[in-house]
């Protein structure tokens, strides 16, 4: 299992995550999705501190908000 892990700069601090980092994980199977998912947040303006990782990650929740979506479940914009 491959994650990647990036801070989403746009939603840190708004609405639910008001005081708080806005984290945004996606579980992949293999490296080459992993690959795909980094290229693609690189893309996004709001996506900073992007990395792959195989250790799933841990985040303190009084200081992070934290989205875990699997690869299969994004969205196109995502898999190109």
């Amino acid at each position: 299992m491959y994650y990647v892990t990036m801070t989403d700069k746009f939603m840190s601090g708004l609405g639910y995550a008001e005081g708080r980092i806005a984290k945004f994980v996606v579980e992949c199977e293999t490296y080459e999705q992993a690959e795909t998912i980094e290229r693609n947040a690189k893309k996004r303006d709001e996506m900073k501190y992007i990395n792959i990782t195989t250790k799933k990650p841990y985040y303190n929740v009084n200081r992070y908000i934290i989205t875990i979506k699997k690869y299969d479940n994004l969205g196109n914009i995502w898999k190109k």
